[in-house]
């Protein structure tokens, strides 16, 4: 019953997680205009994605356009499109993994094999959300880096979006719920011997029909 539970705790935290990563990995808000100084006052607001970059107005308007070329786009840029689409397929085959090996389905007969299935899936979504986590750390500090660099202009400065924080998330999620289910199930296999019945030792009976006097005591 409890690992049962902690099955459906796992596979939960580690289902959210992997939506969290599509949403991140579709929102256009991984870089966003910073306003310091003389770039208080703006007429827009500028927000960079993996696939768009977009336009703001200060009347509500927005503009989006999708990037041209792949390889047009920067080294971050790159490999956070291609780590977050890679952990999200990830993500996917994980769950399908863990559903084969959970105990309300009967797609694996065997508990101990239905065991390893679901510490597999588990492992998956801990790579999974380390795919997704290493782009974000990199953009970020490439944001951090070009906000203090005196030389990068004040209009070219960018802040970290929304979506590295949905990422984050993400990957703590992915982490945490493949953890659990590495660690749901890790006394079925010794389980799954059988026991072996012994009878106790029967009285030995002497030649004349009475029992023995080593019985006693």
């Amino acid at each position: 019953m409890i690992s049962a539970c902690l099955e459906i705790i796992g596979l939960g935290l580690s289902v959210i997680g992997t939506l969290l990563v599509m949403v991140a990995c579709g929102l256009p808000m991984w870089k966003v205009s910073a306003f310091i100084e003389g770039n208080i006052v703006v007429a827009q607001t500028i927000w960079d994605g993996l696939w768009m970059s977009c336009v703001v107005q200060s009347t509500g308007q927005m503009q989006c356009k999708m990037h041209d070329s792949f390889l047009a786009l920067t080294t971050d840029l790159q490999t956070a499109r291609a780590l977050t689409v890679i952990s999200a397929v990830l993500g996917v085959l994980a769950l399908m993994i863990t559903i084969a090996g959970a105990q309300c389905t009967n797609c694996i007969s065997k508990e101990s094999i239905k065991a390893k299935v679901v510490n597999v899936g588990g492992v998956i979504y801990i790579i999974a959300g380390l795919f997704v986590l290493v782009p974000l750390c990199w953009m970020a500090n490439n944001i951090i880096s070009e906000f203090y660099n005196p030389q990068v202009p004040y209009s070219k400065k960018r802040e970290i979006g929304a979506a590295l924080y949905i990422g984050w998330a993400a990957s703590a999620m992915l982490f945490f719920g493949g953890a659990i289910l590495c660690f749901s199930r890790p006394q079925d296999e010794k389980s799954s011997y059988p026991l072996k019945y012994v009878p106790p030792p029967t009285k030995s009976t002497s030649v004349n029909g009475d029992y023995d006097k080593r019985n006693y005591v």
